[in-house]
């Protein structure tokens, strides 16, 4: 396997930081811009994620989408935290002084943190989980490392981890760097600590711990960078898929996080999507591959890796690919929404062809 794609942290940031930061900008002289063929057709909307004059994206985390098609950006931006679209690219709302109100932060410590995000649907509500990574500025206490439900107001409900007191809704936990969350049908909550410890947690509802497993390694059970986590109910048993992203794979378990398979040949999967019986895997190493119930390829969208090898400029030059996609969501529709690990975030729409 070439080593082309495969990163530790640092160089990753490194090479994430390098990679050009204005967003691709088309004109009504171009020719459309498509990803994928067949079933598996994207359009780009040109138009869709973006910002008034005066705020701007940082390095996108994570996106989601809700029951209502509102689509959740999230990036490391200070006057843009979270900005809240409806499908048609209208912002309903952004979130940026109040997250100190909201998460606890100030919206520096936001940009120092901010990682993960994933939405659920449990009962007739909705909840969003949140994942911190870890920040220590010199001579002062140490941020993130905390993972917290809230509601779609961004009202924390429960946070556990580095929490600063606990209480009836707050408990300590020894996560080192928490990268994604994962929601099964029962309601039990499994954590990635992706970043740091390469341990995976399963909690009940009510965040009261179940099983930890993993560490680091590469054999099966072991991780090197356990980015991303998924509930998948593709088949008659639910099963949990795992972003095993420096080991270039996808590690499958039975709901008890017991082993059962790998699906290799990755390149740095970052976490997983389900829409229409397929997931979809955002690569960091610039591709979107999609997969069907029985683990078969039957899609790979936007390979930039070519010309991010050849240092080309993907994000000015190349819109019809990816540079280093973080995260993904699709709306009800089957529209696929995307962020990637640029200084500009790159929040993008492809709209699914007929």
């Amino acid at each position: 396997m070439s080593e082309s794609y495969l990163f530790n942290r640092r160089t990753f940031m490194q090479a994430a930081a390098a990679t050009g930061a204005g967003l691709a900008l088309g004109t009504s002289a171009q020719a459309a811009t498509t990803f994928g063929e067949g079933k598996m057709s994207f359009t780009l909307d040109e138009n869709w994620g973006k910002l008034p004059t005066g705020m701007n994206y940082g390095l996108g985390c994570a996106v989601v989408a809700d029951s209502k098609d509102r689509i959740y950006v999230t990036s490391r931006s200070a006057n843009a935290c979270v900005v809240i679209f409806d499908r048609e690219g209208k912002i309903l709302e952004s979130w940026a002084k109040d997250v100190k109100d909201k998460f606890g932060y100030d919206q520096n410590q936001y940009v120092a943190t901010a990682h993960g995000l994933y939405c659920s649907k449990e009962g007739d509500q909705e909840f969003l989980y949140w994942t911190e990574n870890v920040s220590a500025p010199k001579g002062q206490p140490k941020l993130g490392a905390r993972v917290y439900k809230t509601d779609l107001t961004g009202k924390i409900l429960h946070e556990i981890g580095n929490v600063e007191k606990e209480g009836p809704h707050a408990q300590k936990f020894d996560f080192r760097n928490p990268t994604d969350v994962a929601v099964g049908p029962n309601g039990d909550i499994y954590v990635v600590d992706g970043y740091g410890s390469q341990l995976v947690h399963r909690f009940d509802k009510h965040f009261k711990l179940i099983k930890t497993m993993g560490g680091p390694g590469k054999e099966h059970g072991k991780f090197n960078t356990c980015h991303g986590i998924w509930v998948s109910t593709l088949k008659k048993e639910p099963e949990i898929y795992i972003a095993d992203r420096a080991n270039a794979r996808l590690e499958v378990f039975s709901m008890e996080l017991e082993y059962k398979r790998t699906v290799p040949e990755m390149r740095n999967p970052c976490c997983l999507y389900q829409h229409d019986g397929h997931l979809y895997i955002p690569d960091l190493a610039a591709r979107v591959t999609v997969i069907d119930a029985h683990d078969k390829v039957v899609a790979q969208l936007g390979d930039g890796l070519d010309a991010r090898n050849k240092k080309e400029d993907i994000v000015a030059k190349h819109p019809d690919k990816f540079a280093f996609p973080h995260a993904l969501t699709l709306d009800s529709k089957g529209d696929l929404y995307i962020v990637e690990w640029v200084p500009s975030g790159r929040a993008r729409k492809l709209k699914k062809n007929a």
